[in-house]
């Protein structure tokens, strides 16, 4: 599930005093929510803003983003790429392959950002990398498998976000009454916390960012 917690009018304040869309990604947000059932995956314009400016702010050499969907997050994240950056992106449904390629081809970014199709815990051993920026957006129910598969390919001084981490409110409900992917999300975030290796940021913008920053080798 990905909502915003925020009430309309305030979002709809706060992406009028934020940077528009470029057309790329205007056109990506448009045929998604056209084409797409499921379009309230897409991070959309205040989130994406957040992550270009994060991006922008820690100017990674190389990032890892699990669960493209169609796209949008990963041309957001490949701004803030150094001169020689590359992002890896992971997506298992391959219908979303082609959709997300053409946006990446447009977006100029062809040659800074590889996908690959398939199960992500089969797929991140695989990355020879040293990663300055992770950004989780996959299946609720294996956040913790995929931190813990990222945590040691993260340099120091590194980061980590995930998505959903409020689960449209879910989280604040007692546990009898919280759906099974807000139980896991929950469980991603007291695992967060009580983390000494890092220190963490749980960002309300849209369903929630927690931001983490690793803090050892």
């Amino acid at each position: 599930m990905t909502t915003s917690l925020l009430a309309r009018p305030i979002e709809a304040y706060a992406e009028q005093f934020t940077t528009a869309e470029s057309k790329v990604l205007a056109a990506l947000n448009r045929e998604t929510n056209l084409k797409r059932g499921d379009a309230i995956m897409l991070s959309g314009h205040l989130q994406g803003a957040v992550l270009t400016m994060l991006s922008n702010m820690i100017r990674p050499a190389r990032v890892l983003e699990i669960g493209t969907f169609t796209g949008y997050s990963a041309i957001c994240l490949a701004q803030g790429l150094q001169p020689d950056g590359l992002l890896h992106t992971l997506e298992i449904d391959e219908e979303l392959h082609d959709i997300a390629a053409g946006y990446i081809e447009a977006a100029g970014l062809r040659d800074k950002i590889v996908q690959h199709t398939g199960i992500a815990s089969e797929i991140i051993p695989q990355l020879n990398e040293t990663f300055d920026l992770v950004f989780i957006d996959a299946d609720k129910l294996n956040y913790e498998l995929y931190y813990d598969l990222v945590f040691d390919k993260v340099r120091p001084g590194g980061f980590i976000i995930a998505d959903n981490v409020l689960y449209d409110g879910e989280v604040v409900l007692p546990e009898g009454q919280q759906s099974k992917n807000a139980r896991a999300i929950n469980g991603y975030n007291q695992k967060i916390k009580s983390d000494k290796r890092v220190e963490h940021l749980l960002l309300p913008v849209r369903d929630g960012l927690m931001i983490v920053r690793k803090l050892v080798g």
